[in-house]
């Protein structure tokens, strides 16, 4: 039998992730990056047990997290720099920071190990449902699998009438790198909350710290860059050592934080994944867990079967109410911290802390974190060191 065929659009991360293990399972994959180059822009970036779970079966875990600190705890903390809230890992439920690039350049290292076509400066504009890439070119790409994988303005998702909104919500998000410092911690993040204001610390490398910064996407002065450090500083005093550090830093990247739902994830042919189909306010770090476990699925699901339309639906009514309720509760507690009016701070706190407490919000937090990927063996962990 001939090897099937997939035409993939976007080079991101959920697209390499679909790549490598559809590649694995033996499809012949070719993957187009609108960009010259494969690049990836960010800082860090938090790993959940689920999508260091799909690294270990995708052989690309060892090398994404060699320089990654591993995270023991995760604290919000309000304007008084009180906690309320922590969330605790183990090693059998971790949490892992390595820098995006080493995690991106991983992915590229066993997409090219295992025979992935990649063509850059290559730009998808649609698909029609029986099958084919439409490129800006004129080129028709014919294919038993499509995968929109072009983010969460995605063309070819919206080609196929996959797109039932896209909420530009109230915060804008800054990332970067920042040098380390001997005082920092080296295993706790720490998130600090000043009315809509936020910075959230995380241990990264030996060298560097990972920062995420947000606020009202109207406030001019909350989004320039390099930051305003005096009104950072102003806002959130107990975070104002690492303020001061973020000057030229290192992957500085500003971005609007949007919330993607779809009336469906495919059209015959066609399937949509990660920022794709379910771009999510990053609160719970689990965008990029999330795509590299519905890719697991996926590839499973259409690998095992002659009937892609088919296979394509089981998919999504699969794996669509765990992302759905992981989106939902990303987008909740980006409310919680952007629309809570300053008078009523005080509750935000209490019904944090309060609700911190319960085993629902424990349930809710880790549901998506917490999920075995299609395909994982437990002989696939990692040894312990």
């Amino acid at each position: 039998m001939a090897r099937r065929t997939v035409e993939i659009a976007g080079a991101g991360l959920a697209g390499l992730s679909i790549a490598v293990r559809l590649a694995q399972l033996g499809w012949h994959v070719r993957m187009h990056e609108r960009g010259k180059d494969l690049r990836m822009f960010g800082a860090g970036i938090w790993l959940w047990e689920n999508g260091l779970k799909s690294l270990q079966i995708l052989g690309a875990y060892e090398q994404t997290v060699k320089r990654a600190k591993t995270i023991k705890e995760w604290r919000v903390a309000d304007g008084a720099g009180n906690i309320l809230m922590a969330r605790h890992c183990t090693p059998d439920d971790k949490l892992l920071l390595p820098p995006r690039a080493d995690l991106y350049q991983a992915l590229i290292d066993r997409a090219v190990e295992l025979g992935v076509d990649i063509e850059t400066s290559s730009v998808a504009v649609g698909a029609r449902p029986e099958g084919v890439l439409i490129m800006e070119d004129g080129r028709e790409l014919k294919a038993d699998l499509v995968i929109a994988a072009d983010g969460a303005y995605s063309r070819v998702r919206e080609s196929c009438y996959c797109t039932s909104s896209i909420d530009y919500g109230s915060e804008a998000g800054i990332r970067m790198l920042i040098d380390w410092n001997p005082s920092d911690p080296e295993d706790i993040c720490t998130e600090y909350w000043q009315g809509p204001w936020r910075l959230l610390f995380n241990p990264c490398t030996d060298s560097h710290n990972y920062i995420f910064l947000s606020a009202p996407v109207l406030d001019e002065r909350s989004r320039q860059m390099p930051i305003d450090r005096d009104l950072w500083a102003k806002m959130l005093p107990h975070a104002k050592d690492l303020i001061d550090r973020c000057t030229a830093a290192e992957g500085a990247r500003w971005d609007r934080i949007v919330n993607v739902r779809c009336h469906r994830w495919s059209e015959g042919k066609v399937a949509v994944i990660g920022d794709a189909a379910h771009a999510m306010p990053p609160n719970l770090g689990q965008a990029a867990n999330m795509a590299f476990t519905n890719a697991m699925s996926l590839a499973l699901t259409v690998t095992e079967s002659q009937d892609v339309p088919d296979a394509l639906t089981r998919w999504e009514k699969k794996q669509r109410p765990l992302t759905d309720h992981v989106q939902w509760f990303s987008y909740i507690y980006g409310l919680l911290v952007a629309k809570t009016p300053a008078s009523m701070l005080p509750l935000r706190s209490d019904l944090v802390r309060g609700m911190a407490k319960t085993e629902w919000f424990e349930w809710a937090l880790n549901r998506g974190a917490r999920t075995v990927p299609d395909g994982y063996e437990p002989s696939m962990a990692p040894a312990r060191s």
